[in-house]
């Protein structure tokens, strides 16, 4: 459903301008619990309109369902279909003559010309023409005659004929002010084309399943709402678009009535069914808007089903979407032991404010709920998509109590097993609520490393595993924390695994380097491995990083603060996992901080201190941090002819010939002290030159 809050969405989507710092442009997101959580456990989000209506009716046994893709809801369609089945088993004569027959638009003359066919071609052709040409009476006749003949002689037609019988009955009815005796004989037809079908007579068109929408448009008609609805909804439980899209035809219908008629038909159970079903699912909001009339129908059936013990979750499903509590409550009292009951006792616990009952009636609902029961997809108020299972949104929001109270395994738990539908909140619960070792040691013992997508399914975008997406999480956070051997296990390809090695090799190499120009070096190529593959191997998968959107994308965080759904414990640990610094990219600033301990082991004239801060000032970690490295460099470096465009045309440090610049750097420095003292250095070196040769002179002319 669209909800008031779109524009902001498209807003955002058309123009990508940043509307503050963390509103996110792109692509569709999916909900996440924990951005709300308050709201994610008291909002009952609405239902599934086809899911609701596959609860009503009943599938017929022996009536085959609708093939999948045949459309008959298209006239040029139908029609094709049609020709097609009369051709089937004909001879090549056969075929012409059929051909030709249908052409006609005198039913005699097709008796006439038609007379080599079998009689039950030759007259069910004839009613066909007759029925087009809006004689009726005279096709229910020929029609008639089909079905009066032997079985074994209207094998092909039959079922054709019944349901045609239907038609042109229901047809002479509306010509005769909608006659009772003659809607009741085109019920009859359609029953029997079902039976027909169901007894193996030959139906291509699947007519059988078709015969329940003419049948219920017949009753309808007839002012038997409640028959209606239950042969729609067994039309829609054999697979036909038809039942579906006719049922929303009668809710519109029925919020049309005045009020006294609807109040009638909302005593019958069927009609309570679809109301309830079509409220609850909020069958025809427009951006947040009820369709006209809806309030009316609510209070209507809040009358009409006062004390009743029917439907009696869905009615307090309805109650409690309207914030109508109590008597939400009091038809919990007769809802059993459902998922929708349990998961309502749920939310009105936590509104009761005891998260103790919640827990419980969350668990039971977790287990009542079966595991492929899914509602559809769904837009949130802020136009986030769900996809809607309602035994994984029960777990998801039980794991909001369950960090509440300081259980996290079992609340990332409870997000893991969604997969994708919570991944956002499993990850953010992952990377920053458990610790390292909680992580590790669930990784290690419940989630075994999938087997690797081939090229092919890379190169055609399909999605890792969620098993793999948690293990390269993993892999991410040890490697960030300086545990570089047991990181490579859990990256799931051997190019995310060559990466992190030579990261891990080089901070290693740097920390047992006892030469400075060597522990540059490494520090340096390091810093080059975090700033080029920083968010596949370093990158955090929620904020600030997004490594799952690729760092595409950022989404909005709420804020971190102890509250009635945040314990202060909770916030201790996402306090102490929070990227340093956290910021989005923070592997830029990593990048940087390494290149800049890489500078600080470098004499600052040599060729590589200036590479080293030339290269850390283009990695785009912050405008702040770019003009302090520049700023570095012009106090402490040397000159050199690239620094015109420092940050952008930067060389390889030459750190091998650095180690020479610690020799130079100290009298290069000595030099620049003397200089002003040049000439009278000179003049003194000579004289002493002079008076020490002079003084050896003497000393020789006294030797013996």
């Amino acid at each position: 459903m669209f909800t008031r809050n779109w524009p902001r969405h498209l807003l955002c989507l058309s123009l990508s301008l940043p509307l503050g710092s963390a509103l996110a442009c792109g692509p569709d997101f999916p909900m996440r619990l924990l951005d709300n959580r308050g709201q994610s456990l008291t909002e009952l989000p609405e239902g599934n309109f086809s899911f609701e209506i596959s609860r009503l009716g009943h599938a017929i046994s022996g009536l085959k369902n609708v093939t999948a893709g045949a459309d008959y809801s298209d006239q040029a369609d139908a029609v094709a279909l049609r020709d097609q089945a009369e051709q089937a088993g004909l001879s090549a004569e056969q075929q012409v003559l059929v051909k030709h027959l249908r052409s006609l638009t005198d039913a005699h003359q097709v008796e006439t010309e038609g007379a080599q066919l079998p009689p039950e071609l030759r007259w069910y052709l004839a009613g066909a023409v007759a029925f087009g040409a809006g004689d009726n009476a005279s096709a229910a006749g020929y029609f008639k005659k089909v079905l009066a003949l032997p079985a074994e002689q209207r094998a092909s037609r039959s079922t054709w004929a019944a349901y045609s019988l239907g038609r042109a009955l229901f047809a002479m009815s509306a010509e005769a002010g909608a006659a009772p005796d003659l809607l009741e004989q085109s019920a009859k037809a359609f029953e029997q084309t079902r039976q027909l079908s169901i007894d193996g007579f030959s139906d291509p068109l699947e007519l059988g399943v078709a015969s329940l929408g003419e049948e219920a448009r017949v009753v309808r008609t007839a002012g038997d709402w409640n028959r209606a609805i239950e042969l729609y909804a067994t039309q829609n439980l054999h697979g036909s678009a038809v039942g579906y899209t006719s049922l929303k035809v009668l809710m519109a219908d029925l919020l049309a009535l005045p009020d006294d008629q609807l109040a009638e038909l909302l005593k019958g159970q069927p009609v309570q069914q679809l109301v309830t079903a079509s409220l609850i699912s909020r069958l025809g909001l427009s951006f947040g808007d009820q369709p006209a009339n809806e309030q009316k129908m609510i209070k209507l059936l809040q009358s009409s089903t006062r004390g009743s013990l029917e439907n009696a979750d869905r009615l307090a499903a309805m109650n409690y979407q309207q914030g109508d509590y109590a008597s939400a409550k009091a038809f919990l009292e007769h809802a059993g032991d459902g998922g929708l009951a349990w998961w309502l006792r749920a939310k009105l616990a936590v509104r009761d404010g005891d998260k103790n009952a919640a827990a419980a009636a969350y668990a039971k609902a977790a287990q009542a709920f079966p595991n492929n029961e899914s509602w559809g997809e769904r837009r949130t108020p802020d136009y986030d998509y769900e996809t809607l299972q309602p035994k994984c949104r029960v777990e998801g929001e039980s794991a909001i109590l369950a960090l509440q109270r300081g259980d996290y395994l079992q609340a990332f738990d409870q997000l893991y097993r969604s997969k994708n539908i919570y991944w956002f909140d499993a990850a953010t619960v992952a990377e920053r609520v458990l610790t390292l070792e909680e992580l590790k040691h669930y990784v290690d013992t419940q989630v075994p490393a999938p087997p690797p997508l081939s090229q092919q399914e890379r190169d055609n975008y399909v999605p890792l595993p969620v098993a793999a997406s948690l293990r390269n999480l993993l892999g991410r956070r040890l490697l960030r924390e300086g545990h570089y051997e047991q990181a490579l296990a859990y990256f799931d390809n051997d190019g995310l695994r060559h990466k992190a090695r030579l990261y891990g090799e080089q901070r290693q190499a740097a920390d047992l380097a006892w030469w400075p120009t060597r522990r540059a070096a490494a520090l340096f190529n390091a810093a080059w491995t975090a700033r080029e593959w920083g968010m596949d191997i370093l990158g955090y998968e929620m904020a600030p990083d997004y490594a799952t959107f690729g760092g595409n994308y950022s989404l909005e965080n709420a804020e971190l603060k102890v509250g009635p759904l945040m314990a202060e414990d909770e916030v201790k640990r996402q306090q102490a996992s929070a990227a340093q610094p956290d910021q989005r990219y923070h592997y830029r600033f990593v990048a940087t901080a390494l290149a800049s301990r890489a500078a600080d082991n470098l004499p600052h004239t040599s060729q590589a201190f200036a590479a080293v801060l030339c290269e850390a000032s283009g990695w785009n970690s912050s405008l702040e941090e770019q003009s302090a490295i520049y700023q570095r460099y012009v106090k402490e470096g040397p000159y050199v002819e690239w620094a015109a465009d420092f940050g952008h045309q930067c060389p390889y440090p030459d750190f091998e010939n650095a180690d020479k610049r610690y020799v130079t750097q100290v009298t290069d420095a000595a030099r620049s002290t003397l200089r002003p003292y040049k000439t009278p250095l000179q003049v003194g070196s000579v004289l002493a030159f002079a008076a020490a040769a002079l003084v050896l002179f003497k000393r020789r002319r006294k030797a013996p």
